[in-house]
């Protein structure tokens, strides 16, 4: 949602439907909004640096130049919680989101079944990877185990599971809008590390959406652990159609919330 105040900054708006935590935006659907600023289907990568928990349901100021980058901005605060987040067009890394490309859609489905956040979840109402979220609502991203770990600290475990975006999720041509994909690429890397006994929020995001998703198709999420860093997990996820061509694709940092 975007609006032009009197000021003529423009601002977006998060609903309260498409948050992380509780009381709070989810991540890749933030950054996705952002990153609308500066890019499009088949456009370049943009990296989103999130500061803030992404406050809900009330404007957000876009500023900057997009030649150097935006700062999201909370009009309401004054403290360091006024910067919400910050993006630029980027490169995303050499190196393939997940390794070893995809599997099949009835692998993903199966991987489905051991999904660990449907026995317990820090977020169960996360819009994109919350059980708790009915059919519909949500996006329901309930990314399994396929290919297990190689590496220390889980380094390599790979996950997957479905996706069939919803009418609601698309424009008037049937495609995916970009938040809404950037929102996909979004948790399944992150169940690829110990989300339940190691909750974590995202930090940074860096995305590109080659060929949007269209809606009522089947799609393939796919999220791998690349390593972890003291408190800083870093992940790749992507989007595969159903004959395995890619989609889109993202890096991210994790942050572990301090207990």
């Amino acid at each position: 949602m975007n609006d032009t105040p009197g000021n003529g900054a423009p601002t977006l708006t998060i609903p309260a439907r498409f948050n992380g935590p509780d009381g709070s935006g989810n991540g890749g659907y933030t950054s996705g909004l952002l990153a609308a600023h500066l890019t499009a289907e088949g456009g370049p990568a943009v990296t989103v640096t999130l500061r803030t928990p992404p406050p809900l349901d009330r404007p957000l100021t876009v500023e900057g130049d997009p030649a150097t980058g935006l700062r999201l901005t909370d009009p309401e605060r004054t403290d360091k919680a006024h910067l919400v987040a910050e993006a630029q067009t980027a490169e995303l890394p050499d190196r393939p989101a997940v390794p070893g490309g995809p599997v099949t859609p009835a692998e993903a489905k199966d991987a489905e079944n051991r999904y660990p956040g449907l026995v317990e979840h820090p977020f169960p109402r996360c819009y994109s990877c919350g059980p708790a979220r009915p059919e519909g609502d949500g996006l329901r991203l309930f990314a399994g185990p396929v290919r297990p770990a190689t590496g220390p600290d889980g380094q390599g475990n790979t996950v997957a599971c479905t996706w069939t975006p919803h009418a609601d999720l698309g424009d008037d041509s049937g495609a995916v809008t970009l938040p809404q994909t950037w929102a996909a690429l979004d948790c399944p890397g992150g169940w690829s590390s110990d989300v339940v006994g190691r909750p974590s929020v995202l930090g940074r995001f860096t995305a590109r959406v080659d060929r949007a998703p269209r809606v009522g198709h089947t799609y393939v999420v796919m999220g791998y652990l690349e390593s972890v860093d003291g408190r800083k997990t870093h992940t790749g996820s992507a989007v595969y159609d159903a004959d395995g061509g890619l989609l889109a694709q993202a890096h991210a940092t994790w942050i572990a919330i301090r207990t």
